[in-house]
């Protein structure tokens, strides 16, 4: 039976290598999932914690590649480049990003550029932010909050907090850029996950890197009011009712974290910027 797995794993292996070749990039892997009635649908991931470029040879000829994102539901197209009977497409994946490349549009050239989407910043939302907090054991608010993570408080009521931080600041809109227009709200670092409304209105939640909330569509003239509420895990709490002589918030039915175990960044840790497309 060992020697029939091993034979099946390489075969696997050897199977997979004729359909995907991907550049020398440790993390990334491709393979085909589904061939479709009118083409051929892969599933490319980054498994590593770092952004890579890298360029995919797949084995389809005669056919445009096409980027699916499972995340957000968008599909765009993408560049491709014919090599005999293989098709080159140029990826750009951020930290554990994942996409499905599927082709079945017939290619119209041998080979097309698609640019990138570039964008500016319009707007960066520093300070002035006023901070409220949701849960047990929940601290005062603030009035006039930094961004950064919770736990570099000096004040244990905050850096033990667990439960959401309610963030809300505001920016103008330019002259010169119309609502509407491609935006988005770009969070930096987030711990744990963030929920986005604009001037009222849900945009989004951002749950894994890059946390980026479109917002062009909620946009206004003159001032837009944007509120993050950011949700940690209960670590941070424990940790804190673990303090000596600390007034316990939290239950459990057996000991878990102790006083000097690590804490969890935790909150809004930016930077926060408004960004528009500008191609």
């Amino acid at each position: 039976r060992a020697a029939l797995r091993d034979q099946v794993a390489i075969l696997h292996r050897q199977f997979i290598q004729q359909c995907v070749r991907v550049d020398e990039v440790i993390g990334v892997a491709a393979r085909r999932i589904r061939r479709l009635a009118d083409g051929d649908l892969y599933f490319v991931t980054n498994r590593s914690a770092k952004a890579v470029a890298t360029e995919a040879r797949f084995n389809v000829r005669g056919k445009a590649a096409d980027l699916w994102h499972a995340d957000s539901g968008k599909t765009e197209a993408t560049s491709y480049r014919s090599e005999g009977k293989r098709t080159a497409v140029p990826l750009a994946l951020g930290p554990n990003e994942s996409v499905f490349v599927v082709f079945r549009r017939p290619a119209t050239a041998p080979a097309v550029t698609v640019a990138a989407a570039g964008w500016s910043t319009l707007a960066a939302l520093e300070r002035g932010w006023t901070l409220r907090f949701d849960g047990l054991g929940a601290p005062q608010p603030i009035a006039n909050a930094g961004l950064g993570s919770l736990t570099d408080s000096s004040d244990p009521q905050v850096r033990y907090f667990s439960g959401s931080a309610i963030y809300r600041s505001s920016f103008t809109l330019p002259a010169g850029v119309a609502p509407g227009a491609a935006m988005k709200l770009d969070l930096g670092r987030v711990g744990d996950v963030a929920e986005v409304s604009v001037n009222g209105k849900p945009a989004g939640i951002a749950w894994k890197p890059p946390y980026q909330i479109d917002i062009g569509a909620l946009v206004v003239e003159g001032s837009n009011v944007v509120e993050v509420r950011v949700a940690n895990l209960w670590v941070n709490r424990m940790v804190g009712d673990a303090q000596p002589g600390a007034k316990k918030v939290s239950f459990t039915a057996a000991p878990t974290y102790v006083a000097d175990a690590p804490l969890r960044p935790s909150g809004l840790i930016g930077p926060v910027t408004v960004q528009v497309r500008a191609n």
